[in-house]
C-alpha cells in the first residue's frame, strides 16, 4: 500500500504546482497587486467590469478580448519599462451582467482588492455609476460608450474611447430618408444609452421633415420574443425602423420585422455592428438598406488588417470595433504610463494620455486617434457603412 501512495502524492504536488503557476500568470484573474507579482515581475492590475453573462455577454466578451489581446502582446514582448523597472499586465475581469449597480460593486472590489489604476467598462449606465466615486477612489474609467454625457460631467478621470454617437445622426437620417421615406418607428434598447440615443435622433428626424409614427423600446435583459412589439410598430406603416443594442438581439429584431413583412430600412445604433448582426442571422439579405457603423474587418486603418488576422486566429471569430478600440486603448494607457513615469498615479497617467496615443506603434493603430479632445474623448474618425445589394459599402459622412 505504501508503494502506491508515493506516486499519488507526487501527482497531487505537481497538480497543485500547476494550479499555483496558473493563478500567478499575468493577464488572468488573480489577486496579484501592483508591485512585485512574483518571479521578479512587477505586475500592474487593470480592471474590467462588463457583461460576461446574459444577453449582452457576447458584446462584453469582445470588449474584454481586445484588452486581453493587448496585455498578452505587451507581456510576451517582455513587458514595458517605467523608471527603470519592467512591468507586466494582469487583467482582472468581473461580470456585471450589464447592470450599473453591479458595475459599481465590481469597481469597489477591483480598487480595494487589486489596486487597479484603470477600469474598463463598456456601457454608459456602468460608467455613470462609477463616476459617482471614481475621482475620490482615484481610478480612471476607460469608458467604451459613445454617450456624450459621460464626458460632459467634468469628471477628470473619465476617458471615452469610441466616437460620440450624435456624430452619426445626420448621415443616418439623410440616408434612410432619401432611400426609404420619412416615417420612422423607434424600437431601441431600453437602457439609458438607448433612451439618450432616442432623445437625439427623433427630434433631428422631425426637424428634417420626418414623422415619428411609433415609439417604444425593448428590454433585452428580459425580452426574447419581439413579435408583439414589432407587430405594433409595423401597424403604423413605417418606412424606417430605428433599432439597436447588443448585436445579437438587435439582429433578431430585424429578422422578426422582415418575417412580418417589413420592406423598409434600418437605422442601427452604433452599439450593434452590421457584420455581427449578419453572423447572427446568416446573411445580409435581411439587413438590406441598413445603415450603421463600418465593420472593423472592412476598415482601411493601418493596424486593422493585422489585428483582424490575429483576432481571427486567437478566437476563431471576426474582430469588432469593440475589441479593436479597447485593444488600442490599453496600448495608449501603457504608453501614457511610460510617459508619465508612473503606473499607479491615475491623474498623471491621464495627463500624459495624448503622449501615449502619439507613441502607439503604427502597426498597433487599429484606429488612428490623434488625441484626446477637450471633452475627454478619443478624437477618432467616424466611419459609416450601409448594406446595399448584399454588401457592406462605405457611406460618405455629412455634417449638418
Amino acid at each position: 500500500m505504501k508503494k502506491r501512495k508515493w506516486p499519488i502524492a507526487a501527482m497531487m504536488t505537481a497538480v497543485m504546482a500547476l494550479m499555483l503557476a496558473a493563478c500567478n500568470s499575468p493577464t488572468t484573474n488573480n489577486n496579484a497587486k501592483s508591485g512585485n507579482g512574483g518571479g521578479g515581475d512587477n505586475v500592474v492590475n487593470i480592471g474590467y467590469s462588463g457583461p460576461l453573462s446574459g444577453p449582452a455577454a457576447y458584446y462584453g466578451e469582445r470588449t474584454l478580448n481586445g484588452v486581453k489581446m493587448a496585455a498578452e502582446e505587451i507581456n510576451n514582448s517582455g513587458g514595458f519599462e517605467v523608471n527603470g523597472k519592467t512591468y507586466k499586465l494582469n487583467i482582472v475581469s468581473l461580470d456585471d451582467k450589464y447592470l450599473p449597480n453591479e458595475t459599481a460593486a465590481n469597481a469597489k472590489r477591483l480598487v480595494q482588492e487589486h489596486q487597479t489604476p484603470i477600469i474598463f467598462t463598456p456601457h454608459s449606465g456602468g460608467v455613470m455609476a462609477l463616476q459617482v466615486f471614481n475621482q475620490t477612489d482615484n481610478f480612471i474609467i476607460a469608458a467604451y460608450t459613445s454617450e456624450p454625457k459621460i464626458t460632459q460631467t467634468g469628471n477628470k478621470l473619465t476617458v471615452r474611447i469610441p466616437p460620440r454617437y450624435d456624430g452619426y445622426i445626420p448621415t443616418f437620417t439623410d440616408y434612410a430618408m432619401k432611400r426609404f421615406g420619412k416615417k420612422l418607428a423607434a424600437l431601441p434598447t431600453a437602457t439609458q444609452y438607448g433612451k439618450d440615443w432616442t432623445e437625439k435622433l427623433l427630434p433631428y428626424w422631425e426637424k428634417q421633415g420626418g414623422k415619428v409614427v411609433y415609439k417604444s423600446s425593448i428590454d433585452f435583459t428580459k425580452d426574447t420574443d419581439f413579435f408583439t412589439i414589432v407587430t405594433n410598430a409595423l401597424k403604423e406603416k413605417p418606412d424606417v425602423l430605428f433599432i439597436g443594442g447588443p448585436s445579437e438581439p438587435t439582429a433578431k429584431v430585424a429578422k422578426q420585422a422582415r418575417e412580418l413583412g417589413f420592406k423598409g430600412g434600418f437605422i442601427i445604433m452604433d452599439q450593434a455592428k452590421l457584420d455581427e448582426m449578419q453572423r447572427t442571422i446568416g446573411s445580409y439579405e435581411i439587413l438590406e438598406g441598413s445603415i450603421g457603423v463600418m465593420p472593423l474587418i472592412h476598415s482601411d486603418q493601418p493596424g486593422a488588417p493585422e489585428f483582424a488576422e490575429k483576432y481571427r486566429t486567437k478566437f476563431n471569430a471576426e474582430a469588432s470595433s469593440e475589441s479593436g478600440y479597447n485593444y488600442l486603448a490599453l496600448y495608449a494607457f501603457v504608453e501614457a504610463m511610460k510617459a508619465a513615469g508612473t503606473v499607479d498615479d491615475p491623474m498623471a497617467i491621464r495627463e500624459h494620455l495624448n503622449e501615449g496615443l502619439k507613441n502607439i506603434p503604427k502597426e498597433k493603430q487599429v484606429y488612428v486617434v490623434p488625441k484626446v479632445g477637450e471633452d475627454g474623448g478619443f478624437e477618432s474618425e467616424i466611419v459609416v457603412a450601409a448594406v446595399e445589394n448584399g454588401k457592406v459599402v462605405p457611406i460618405e459622412l455629412i455634417d449638418k
